[in-house]
């Protein structure tokens, strides 16, 4: 038994080893040009499904989401989540996201 359960629990473990954190913006080129978080992606809302593998993000990496005011955002995190990610959160507008990274 504890030969089958050791490589298990290792396999397991190591799921998450490679996860990380990525925040991206989804407003547009523009708008991100205009100022934007330090280390932000900038993935436009309306192409995320296409660019978001471009982008080097996997499905199990934390995803923190922001724009102007939150509603793409939230249009973007239905779309991810629609893919497959899981480890989505939207921080709404970029202020409210300043906000909660600081924390």
């Amino acid at each position: 038994m504890k030969r089958i359960l050791l490589p298990a629990l290792l396999a397991l473990s190591c799921l998450g080893a490679n996860a990380k954190t990525v925040v991206i913006d989804v407003r547009t080129a523009d708008e991100f040009a205009a100022g934007h978080l330090d280390g932000a992606l900038n993935i436009d809302h309306q192409v995320i499904a296409q660019r978001i593998g471009m982008a080097g993000v996997a499905k199990d990496d934390e995803v923190i989401l922001y724009c102007r005011s939150g509603r793409r955002s939230a249009i973007a995190a239905e779309t991810l989540k629609g893919m497959g990610f899981k480890r989505l959160k939207d921080y709404g507008g970029l202020e409210d996201a300043r906000q909660k990274l600081k924390k």
